[in-house]
């Protein structure tokens, strides 16, 4: 009754000019710059310990995006029958859903409600969908109703999954920025990319130990403990992102009303068309080749062994992470769009080496899986580092999360187009023109990251939150800024001094 009581009494003195202090875009802009990193030591701890959670949550991520990879083998194992291409594609397909809705809401949620609430809502999520999953039956032991309760489990963790892109991304870049400045980059890319990367290693890593343990006779234990162990990871983030604050920036300058997304669309236009085509792409490529490259190498090899698909499988993890850390050093000196432009030159390359040459590369499996996690390492050097970062730099802080989220989505949206049509490209057209259809990727990837995609390297997030509050003070808008003890009433000059006359009067 008492928060109820709270609230009702906010809402009563909200239209009251008096009771919020008057915001203009220059005392705005002064203010931020003297306060942006500028933090007292509660501050600089939970700046911190929101960098280390965004890693934590975003590697559960990675097992999530990576889990279906060896399980889609053990599925076409144990249920031969019933797992056929389309239900397989349906399962996969159910994560990519969740994720997308996810990334929407959740971006939204960042923005309009705050980081804390959408951090631990995706947390929660996560948790509840892997530990449906986990415990997925049929009805009398049905198949098919197996793999309807797997697409409704991975649905759920999908829209946890999802959410963690621009919850964590937004926070974590804005505490590197507090921080880090400097390095804002390196460090954004360690806690997003790094470790959702990572997740494929791990993934295939978790499932040759389980597998190793349980045997060969005993796949469905060794799939469900897989499983499983995706409860674990986002419950060790917990606690620290119930305790964990926002950042100055998000503080100083949240829109949780009345946001102006007619101007802000105005503004953004150019970077929206950036972000999203190129993360469509990305994702179009990236995703499918993920999730059943499992299968692709299961094909390549003549017997088909399932301990031995995993460690190919392992090998091209592993030789897909440098790519983050060649990405992670080349993004300061090299600037973040020149990265993501070598970086989709390099889909161009191996795509082309693997395509056209695929029926004779086949035969050689090192060269094979070498050449693959080549294509797979420069993707994460070049949009697969880059992508995040500049979904989380190019937009003002109030509006970052909806940005990130939407950008992250429309990539998602690629990665479900892609898995949809990669079955059917193999089938129809041959397995080489998925790589074939890679380099054509490539090439529309450097094209809209050269016209659309900004260069932030360098550039304080508080400069670019400080231009889009003039540019909406410009434009007329008016409206409450900032949460807790930084609330304001935002208005332009003639506004602020017009209600100033009247406190006085």
């Amino acid at each position: 009754m008492s928060v109820e009581k709270d609230t009702n009494s906010v809402d009563e003195k909200e239209p009251k000019a008096g009771d919020l202090r008057k915001v203009t875009a220059k005392t705005y802009e002064a203010e931020l710059k003297a306060a942006a990193h500028g933090l007292n030591k509660k501050e600089s701890l939970s700046a911190y310990f929101t960098i280390l959670a965004a890693g934590f949550g975003l590697i559960s991520d990675g097992y999530q995006n990576n889990l279906m990879t060896m399980s889609n083998v053990i599925f076409k194992k144990l249920y031969p029958n019933d797992y056929t291409s389309v239900v397989s594609t349906r399962v996969s397909n159910s994560l990519l859903v969740g994720a997308v809705l996810g990334q929407v809401f959740v971006g939204l949620i960042c923005d309009r409600v705050g980081r804390k609430v959408a951090l631990v809502s995706t947390t929660l999520l996560i948790v509840i969908g892997a530990t449906l999953g986990t415990a997925a039956h049929g009805v009398h032991g049905s198949a098919q109703g197996l793999f309807w309760f797997l697409t409704i489990a991975r649905g759920v963790t999908g829209v946890g999954v999802g959410g963690e892109y621009p919850a964590s991304s937004t926070s974590a870049s804005e505490a590197a920025n507090e921080t880090a400045q400097r390095n804002r980059g390196p460090v954004f890319i360690m806690v997003t990319n790094f470790v959702l990367s990572f997740g494929g290693p791990l993934a295939v890593s978790v499932f040759l130990i389980v597998l190793s343990a349980a045997g060969e006779n005993h796949l469905e234990t060794v799939w469900r403990v897989c499983f499983g162990i995706g409860i674990l990871l986002p419950l060790t983030v917990f606690f620290f992102r119930l305790r964990m604050l926002s950042s100055k920036l998000y503080r100083k300058g949240a829109i949780k009303r009345r946001v102006p997304y007619g101007l802000v669309f105005k503004r953004y236009w150019r970077e929206l068309i950036g972000t999203c085509g190129a993360w469509f792409l990305y994702d179009f490529v990236t995703f499918p080749n993920g999730v059943f490259s499992g299968t692709i190498i299961s094909s390549v090899i003549h017997n088909g062994d399932i301990k031995a698909t995993a460690e190919w499988q392992l090998l091209l993890g592993i030789i897909a992470l440098p790519g983050v850390f060649v990405g992670a050093y080349l993004c300061n000196r090299l600037g973040r769009r020149n990265t993501m432009m070598l970086g989709f030159s390099g889909y161009l390359l191996f795509g082309l080496i693997i395509g056209l040459a695929y029926n004779k590369i086949t035969k050689i499996i090192p060269l094979f899986v070498i050449f693959y996690g080549l294509m797979q390492s420069v993707g994460n050097m070049g949009p697969g580092d880059m992508l995040g970062l500049t979904s989380s730099e190019s937009y003002a802080t109030p509006i970052r999360g909806t940005c990130y989220g939407l950008s992250a989505a429309i990539g998602k949206t690629g990665a479900a187009v892609g898995t949809q049509a990669f079955t059917p490209i193999q089938n129809n057209l041959g397995k080489q023109w998925t790589f074939i259809i890679a380099a054509i990727c490539g090439v529309i990837g450097v094209l809209i990251t050269y016209f659309c995609v900004p260069d932030m390297t360098g550039v304080d997030l508080a400069d670019e939150d400080a231009k889009f509050m003039k540019y909406l003070a410009d434009n007329g808008w008016e409206g409450e800024i900032g949460e807790d003890d930084e609330r304001g009433m935002f208005a332009d000059h003639h506004v602020a001094e017009a209600g100033s006359t009247e406190q006085l009067s």
